[in-house]
Order: structure tokens, then sequence, then C-alpha cells
């Protein structure tokens, strides 16, 4: 038995940047669907580090970059959903830290000092240069060096995607490209897609199809039958270490190169430790370590960087996470979300957590261009037995049965 499902637009992925796209559809009137063939907000999004940026990171080689600028506008657009005041309500969302902060230890930040302080740069950096308005963790007669509060929040992950699913979950489709669900096209067109549940067959027809699955949008393109744009990765070796230490860390650390030597964000277990997860530099420079190197690397410079912090009891592990990116020249960081169209279908990649809201705008965009208007979903959701898809677990959740200590 077949049964047709009509839909305005169908999302394919359910990342970061397809559930606030989705959010947004549903929230306009779109009859939409998303579908998902794992965890929802999976992969890359659940291992970045939930960082806000606003483009700050991208100015340590004293100017004002093109990625710097289209990222710019995000924390506060991502602070206006957190507070239930944008189209897409994050209210529900958890913030981790209202602020990243940047410190430069010893005199490594001079060179900077000025630009940080210029007409450029007002609003999203601001020196902090009393103590007792510094982070815990800096107000320590030990730390030497200067202390810069950022415009970018910091978020809790798994509750941003339960946030952006909410109220949603009937017109979200757990897949499986391998066995049960296939795209069927023509000439390079989306006729539908096949989704098989035992002996019944669903034919899921829209008027545009969208990817939004970051790395896994290279295998849908096969299976569309598409050879361009080309994908990217960027990989990363990061760190996770689980410790007692009462003080969380959320700073950008720096060194003399255009990135920060660290990131750091901390995270809280549920079980009364903190989990610092480190990117940066060192994630970028691990591609090249072990694990067991990698993490010998972050130990040592942890204690030279932090050395009234003891971490002698603290687990150790490490992560590698894939930035799965439209191709650039030389692989390098494209600047603002990417969107490609082709037939009734558009190939996209956010390349930044920050910037989902930049991809579903440009999205909206096309769909405006195209007079593709909604039709209404009121009373709309999946047949009743089809599955749906689980929540992400947080990424360390795997991450210390082999423990380094």
């Amino acid at each position: 038995m077949t049964q047709t499902i009509e839909t305005d637009v169908v999302v394919i992925g359910g990342g970061i940047a397809g559930l606030w796209l989705f959010n947004t559809l549903n929230k306009q009137g779109y009859k939409a669907l998303l579908l998902e063939n794992a965890a929802l907000g999976g992969g890359q999004t659940i291992k970045s580090q939930g960082i806000v940026h606003g483009g700050t990171k991208y100015t340590l080689t004293g100017t004002l970059t093109k990625a710097a600028e289209c990222i710019a506008g995000m924390p506060d657009r991502w602070r206006r959903a957190l507070k239930g005041e944008d189209e897409v309500d994050l209210s529900g969302a958890d913030i981790l830290s209202q602020s990243q902060y940047l410190w430069s230890p010893g005199d490594v930040g001079s060179r900077l000092t000025t630009f940080f302080a210029s007409k450029a740069l007002r609003g999203r950096v601001e020196q902090l240069k009393k103590p007792e308005a510094f982070p815990d963790i800096f107000r320590h007669e030990g730390f030497r060096g200067k202390i810069y509060q950022l415009n970018e929040v910091v978020l809790d992950i798994q509750t941003v995607v339960k946030a952006l699913v909410n109220g949603l979950e009937n017109r979200i489709l757990k897949v499986d490209w391998s066995e049960s669900t296939r795209i069927v096209t023509d000439d390079n067109k989306v006729e539908f897609i096949e989704h098989k549940v035992g002996d019944k067959t669903f034919h899921i027809k829209a008027r545009k199809f969208v990817t939004t699955a970051g790395e896994g949008t290279e295998s849908l393109m096969k299976l569309w039958g598409l050879s361009q744009p080309e994908m990217q990765r960027r990989p990363l070796h990061m760190v996770m270490v689980r410790h007692r230490h009462p003080e969380p860390l959320f700073a950008h650390c720096l060194g003399t190169k255009p990135v920060p030597r660290m990131t750091i964000t901390s995270h809280p277990d549920g079980e009364g430790n903190w989990i610092w997860y480190l990117g940066g530099e060192i994630a970028e420079d691990g591609m090249e370590r072990t694990p067991e190197e990698q993490i010998r690397v972050a130990r040592r410079d942890l204690v030279a960087l932090l050395p009234w912090v003891n971490l002698d009891e603290a687990q150790w592990a490490t992560l590698f996470v894939n930035r799965a990116e439209p191709r650039q020249t030389k692989l390098l960081r494209p600047d603002a979300a990417f969107i490609h169209e082709t037939g009734n279908g558009i190939i996209s990649w956010p390349t930044k957590l920050a910037l989902a809201p930049n991809l579903s705008d440009e999205v909206m965009k096309v769909l405006n261009r195209e007079q593709l208007s909604p039709s209404g979903n009121e009373g709309f959701a999946l047949p009743d037995e089809v599955e749906h898809p689980e929540i992400c677990q947080p990424f360390w959740s795997e991450a210390f049965t082999d423990q380094h200590d």
C-alpha cells in the first residue's frame, strides 16, 4: 500500500541548521517535514563547543576580516531567541555562560590591545581592568595577563536542540538511507522520497527539498545524482578534561597565531564534575597526534597556563570532529553560511553553529523569490506508524570509558 504525503518543504538533516530552518518554516505556516537518519543534533552540532561566535577570534590578525563581519550580528540574534523575542523561540534552552572571554597570558596580547579598543570592535570586546570583574578562575594571585569580555554567549547544545524540536516531534521522520528510504529523481530533480514502514510505502513530495546534513550532505548528493558543489572536511582533535575543580572556564587563550592557542568551554556532567572542552590551535594541530600524545600536550599546556588549578585527579579523553563545509581554495574556512540552488532543491552548509539563523534567512529568501508561499500546516502530522528520531546525547557521553589518568 502506498500513501502520498504532500508538503511544501522537506528539510533533510536534523543538526542545528536544519532544526532552525525547520522551526522557522513551521512558524510561518509551511507544511514542512524534517528527515534525520540518526539522532537530532548529533554529529557536528553536539560536538561543537556551544559558543555563539561574534567573530572576535577571527580578528586576531589585527584586522577586521570578512568572516568577522559576516558573523558579527549573530550573538544578538541568538540572544533575542533565548529571550523568546525572535520567531525561533529558544527560551527553554540553557545558557552555560553569558560571555566567552579572551585571556592573554603575560604580555602576549599587547599587540592587539589597541585594536580591541578600536571603533571596529566596539560592543564586541571589553577589557576588564579590575580583578573583581574577572571570572572566578582568574581571580588568583598567580594570574598575569589581560582579560577581555566578548559578546559571545555559550549554550548547552542538547537543550537548544530540545527547544527547536519542542511541539514539532510529529513532523520529524527517522529515515534509513541504506535500507528503508531512498531519493527518487528525474533529471537531477527530486520526484519524491520513498520511505517504507513494514508493508506500507510512503511517497513524500515537496515543492522544495533542502539538505542541511553537514558531513552527510556528500552521501545525500550521491543519492540525488549531484556532483556539485563539492564538500571539504577540516578536522579537529578536541580534548575533554573531566574534573571537580569548582570554577568553570569559558575563554579563548591568546597565542602567537591568528587562531586562539586554546578555546575552552565548561559543561556540567550532572554528577558534580565539569567537563572542560578544549579546541582552538591545539585541536587543529592535534590531528598529527595520537590521543595519548594530544592529552600529554593538553595537560602540559593547562599546567603552564593555569598552574593554580589542580588537575591531578582529572580524567582525560579526546574526540575527533570533522567540520563539513563547501570546498574552498586551499581548504580555507568559508566566511558565511552557504546555499546552492539546484532544480527543486537547495544544498547547504551553515559553516558555523552561530550562522544557523543566517542559513535559514538565505533559504527563506529563495522561497520568497520563487513565491513559494506556505499552504498552511494546522493539523499536519506524519502518520502514526512512522518512527521519530531521538535527541542526541552529550558529546562526552561515551568519552571516558578508557581513562588516561
